[in-house]
């Protein structure tokens, strides 16, 4: 879920006994998550606050950080320093503590002591610390302006001016409240996104992402530009229950983009639908990555909600870059691959049609029965756990089971950071009203237009994105410009995913582009070369949100009478401006006739009759002019608009 920036390399391991540490609280990492969701503890008569496993899980990841990341990319990863020891035992210190403290702790919230601002003060530098060496100083930077605004209020002019906190008061809201280090972020985290990462973590174990390249390519493999719209389908389909950038790209990436670069694609190219494809796995349901369940519990709506509303802006940004990919295809004449070198379908999905079994499970207990998300994702990692003794060769045992703990536990850990520095943003954000001020201003500059609001919304987050993750990205933008949109008209659920889709841009947005660099050294490609590509197969992700921002419809809201009409015409506007960028429908295109279905495509997608119409008008007459020059022959490379 969400390990964006994570991968086993960044991280030193030791031997001995502080190899076998380690390796004991990463497992233990996922066990307190599982305990905490079941409530185990209640069958045996005792009851404990969710803050409680949360502050264990804190306490974790705080003890582990120094242990498995350097302070320095200088430092050597033989050796363990001292100093890294001492924070190593002071994380796990001030998590234990709120661990065992917080129902005493909550029942005495506005006693501040010398013991809980001390303790407060070390928990903020400890998790800047862990952040600084997870993520670097960008991220660490700007929560330091949101920890330390509220401490400062009184010296901003304007809007800004407001009555400052003291320290002793901040450092203890900060450390206890459950609106910040133990809020939503981290309670998500320590849930949701846990539950599914040990999923994920699971079926890559029992070799499910094998299953999903291989059907990938057996059922796309032999049309035209096969390799490009397998890895499409197989990064789309394992990304979808991995909900991964990173590790989905490293994992289908390794055999789709060899294979596209075989049969004739530059490796820019190739990497790129790779990179582009895999980031659609965090705005694609069902699982969407850990920021939809942070959005989900934002808004206060059952997650199955938020994913159904997200269908069909998902479909368009995947319809996006497949259709680009055909049409690039098509025009530099590249085939399919010789159908005897594929894997059979039908033996493909006779052997392991049982690994369709945890997705139906995902379904059936999210949409269906309404489970709780953290509760259906526990339910799809057991039901792995179960069908792998189906097969011998994907069969667990205690070591396979302990080292999938342990990889969830190493894959959790950054998040787990993420959402501690998180809690500490929102927290100071609610205690300092600061998100009220921020909106009342951009209200006031916008004139309250809506269109001129979603402009700097978006631009904001992808600035803010170049080089945070998508996660803190997401709940700074939030928290500080989605009540402009909503005042300026938006319904939350359009803000929220307006402002996800943007954030979700840092990662094919120069310079930080962590899924480019990824698919790009698969690739050996040159990473900005391969990024201005992804940003033109990723033209969706652009154009979709302001969409959807005035065209409810296409998030499914309303009748069906408006949901149909506006999904038909986005479905032909995206097919028709990807032929528009790619300069081929049925032949190649003049650069004229691009510029005219690139403008009639973009009527078609808005949300307005009028430039509907005028695209209409635009498009009929070119597609009638290309329709028949392909029944005339006229081109030797006529194909179907699909294959």
């Amino acid at each position: 879920m969400d390990l964006e920036s994570t991968s086993k390399s960044r991280f030193r391991r030791h031997h001995g006994v502080v190899g076998l540490v380690e390796t004991t609280m990463l497992a233990l990492i996922p066990v307190t998550g599982i305990v905490g969701i079941l409530d185990i503890f209640l069958s045996f008569g005792v009851s404990l606050w969710i803050q409680q496993y949360l502050a264990v899980l804190l306490a974790l990841a705080l003890a582990l950080t120094p242990l498995l990341v350097p302070v320095s990319k200088k430092t050597s990863n033989e050796t363990l320093p001292g100093y890294d020891v001492v924070l190593s035992v002071a994380g796990l210190v001030i998590g234990l503590y709120l661990a065992f403290s917080f129902p005493k702790l909550q029942a005495t919230a506005g006693l501040i002591t010398v013991e809980r601002v001390i303790l407060g003060t070390i928990a903020v530098l400890l998790v800047l610390e862990g952040c600084r060496r997870m993520l670097g100083w960008l991220m660490v930077v700007i929560i330091i302006f949101f920890i330390l605004y509220p401490h400062f209020a009184d010296l901003f002019p304007g809007p800004l001016h407001g009555r400052a906190v003291p320290w002793e008061r901040l450092a203890v809201y900060l450390y206890i409240d459950e609106s910040a280090l133990l809020g939503v972020p981290l309670r998500v985290t320590g849930t949701i996104v846990l539950a599914f990462m040990l999923f994920g973590q699971a079926l890559f174990a029992v070799g499910g992402e094998k299953f999903f390249t291989d059907a990938a390519i057996s059922l796309m493999g032999r049309f035209r530009g096969g390799p490009a719209k397998a890895s499409i389908i197989a990064s789309g389909a394992f990304g979808i229950v991995s909900g991964s950038v990173v590790a989905n790209i490293a994992t289908t990436g390794v055999v789709t983009i060899p294979m596209m670069k075989r049969l004739g694609y530059q490796p820019h190219f190739a990497a790129a639908v790779e990179a582009t494809t895999g980031c659609g796995d965090q705005l694609a349901p069902p699982i969407m990555g850990s920021v939809a369940f942070i959005m989900a519990t934002f808004l206060g709506l059952p997650y199955w909600k938020v994913a159904v509303a997200a269908l069909i802006p998902s479909v368009l940004y995947y319809l996006g870059v497949f259709m680009q990919v055909h049409f690039h295809a098509t025009r530099t004449g590249l085939k399919g691959l010789p159908a005897e070198g594929l894997p059979s379908f039908k033996r493909v999905m006779h052997d392991n049609w049982i690994f369709f079994l945890p997705g139906l499970v995902i379904i059936y207990t999210m949409f269906v029965l309404q489970m709780e998300a953290d509760r259906s994702g526990l339910w799809a990692a057991a039901s792995i756990f179960i069908i792998s003794f189906f097969k011998r060769s994907s069969r667990l045992n205690l070591r396979k089971l302990v080292a999938i703990f342990e990889s969830t536990g190493e894959g959790l850990l950054e998040i787990l950071m993420i959402g501690a520095m998180a809690g500490f943003a929102v927290g100071a954000v609610l205690l300092s009203a600061l998100g009220h001020s921020v909106s009342l201003t951009l209200l006031q500059l916008a004139g309250g237009n809506l269109f001129t609001l979603l402009l700097m919304t978006g631009m904001a987050a992808m600035v803010l994105g170049l080089g945070v993750s998508t996660t803190p990205t997401y709940i700074i933008v939030v928290i500080l410009l989605a009540p402009a949109l909503i005042q300026a008209g938006m319904i939350p659920l359009s803000a929220h995913l307006f402002v996800l889709y943007y954030a979700v841009l840092g990662f094919l947005t120069p310079p930080e582009m962590m899924a480019v660099y990824t698919a790009a050294s698969i690739a050996h490609s040159e990473p900005m070369k391969t990024a201005w590509q992804s940003m033109r197969l990723g033209i969706a992700a652009y154009l979709v949100p302001f969409v959807f921002a005035f065209d409810t419809a296409l998030l499914l809201q309303g009748s069906l009478a408006n949901i149909l009409p506006s999904t038909i015409l986005a479905i032909l506007g995206m097919i028709l401006l990807s032929a528009g960028i790619e300069g081929c429908l049925f032949r190649n295109l003049s650069w004229i006739k691009r510029v005219l279905f690139i403008a009639g495509a973009a009527g078609l997608l808005t949300p307005l009759w009028v430039p509907r119409g005028v695209g209409a008008a635009i498009l009929l007459p070119l597609l009638v002019n290309e329709w028949k020059a392909r029944r005339a022959g006229r081109t030797a490379t006529a194909q179907t608009l699909l294959f």
